[in-house]
Order: C-alpha cells, then sequence, then structure tokens
C-alpha cells in the first residue's frame, strides 16, 4: 500500500512537470539547422540534457541561456507554457 501511495505521488509530480514543453526547440534547430549530433559534439551539450528536454522535464535556466545563446534566439523560440 505505500508503495503504490508513492508512485502516485511520483505520477503528479511528473504530470507538474510537463507544464513546460521544448517542442518550439526542435523546430528552431530546424530551422537553424543545428542537430542534436551537433550539439553533442560542437557545443558539449550533454547528452542527458537532451533527453531531459526531449521528455519536456525541467531543467535550468543556464541550460535555456546556452540553447538560447548556440541558436542565436529568445526564449519563447525554445520553449512555452502549456496550461492543464
Amino acid at each position: 500500500m505505500i508503495i503504490y501511495r508513492i508512485r502516485l505521488f511520483c505520477k503528479q509530480k511528473v504530470r507538474l512537470a510537463n507544464m513546460i514543453s521544448y517542442e518550439k526547440l526542435w523546430k528552431t534547430m530546424k530551422d537553424r539547422g543545428v542537430t542534436q549530433y551537433a550539439l553533442i559534439k560542437t557545443y558539449h551539450i550533454s547528452p542527458a540534457q537532451i533527453t531531459r528536454l526531449k521528455r519536456n522535464e525541467s531543467v535550468s535556466t543556464h541550460t535555456i541561456d546556452m540553447f538560447c545563446r548556440i541558436l542565436g534566439c529568445r526564449v519563447e523560440d525554445v520553449m512555452e507554457y502549456v496550461q492543464d
């Protein structure tokens, strides 16, 4: 019973984390001709960070800043708030 409650809590926590979407990031990357491979090899972005973004998980403002600098774009071109 306790394990079930912990799992339920974790699912609720994940649901809250999905309020930010990084779908715009992938479009911006495509428009600018920057691949995930280039992010890893040229700009030394951690593959784990890319995975977190693909899953719409939380990342630091430092990570968002790095993507904006690499892509020459604004925060709005990388992420957006999606209301439940």
